[in-house]
């Protein structure tokens, strides 16, 4: 069961609003860049744009988390939930489910992206995905292998169930709080073939919040869920480059 959180509204709310103002910015200065030419700038895999689209969003999460805790007087292993008795809960049903959750992940996304060009409107691959396959240097592709399995999962296990879904319980809306912001955490990915695995996904990962008391849990999966795409988009990449040479 999860324990109450002393998160305030006004505090979540600035919270998600420096958020999007930090988006908007950092989308801005990355058009206005490219607009002057910059080349590290142009897309799809500009190191430029990489760094300062991950910072605005995921990076600034980090920054803005310290801010968040210290505002409410909370330490990061209350506010996550990194006690013994939690950790030893935590660990195990991470991984087992996630696990048994990725070949029903794979499937929607392919019968989703079948259905989308059945339709006519052949899915794009998500711009994070567009950049791991056309990143030219190593320490971009270390980068953002890192940025995939450890900076991303724990800025956005924090935002969406840290932060945002202990709030709506809290104040009422227990059911918008599953609903509303498992269907948030998957549209934020702007990826229409990945929308419903991602939705179910944010479903299960706040399932294992509730269960364990501990954003170790969602952490876990959530990073695991991620290494094990991002290393079979790598192994499949390096078979077509294989194959072409």
């Amino acid at each position: 069961m999860l324990s109450a959180k002393p998160w305030r509204t006004e505090v979540v709310i600035w919270f998600c609003a420096a958020q999007l103002i930090s988006l908007c910015v950092g989308l801005t200065l990355i058009g206005v860049l490219q607009k002057a030419g910059f080349t590290a700038f142009q897309p799809p895999a500009g190191a430029g744009a990489v760094l300062l689209g991950t910072l605005a969003f995921q990076g600034m999460t980090w920054g803005l988390i310290f801010i968040f805790l210290r505002l409410h007087h909370v330490n990061w292993r209350d506010a996550f939930g990194l006690h013994r008795m939690a950790l030893n809960r935590a660990w195990f049903p991470a991984v087992p489910v996630v696990i048994g959750f990725l070949p029903v992940a794979w499937w929607l996304q392919s019968a989703a992206m079948d259905a989308l060009t059945h339709l006519g409107w052949p899915p794009e691959p998500e711009t994070a995905v567009k950049v791991l396959t056309t990143a030219q240097t190593w320490w971009l592709r270390a980068y953002l292998g890192v940025f995939t399995v450890a900076i991303a999962p724990v800025a956005e296990e924090f935002i969406f169930r840290g932060m945002l879904y202990p709030a709506l319980k809290q104040a009422g809306w227990p059911r918008l709080a599953w609903v509303g912001v498992s269907f948030l955490f998957a549209v934020i990915h702007w990826d229409a073939a990945a929308f419903l695995p991602l939705f179910l996904l944010a479903l299960v990962l706040t399932w294992l919040y509730e269960k364990t008391d501990s954003l170790l849990a969602p952490i876990t999966a959530h990073a695991f869920f991620n290494a094990v795409n991002l290393a079979l988009l790598c192994f499949f990449q390096s078979e077509i480059g294989s194959g072409r040479s």
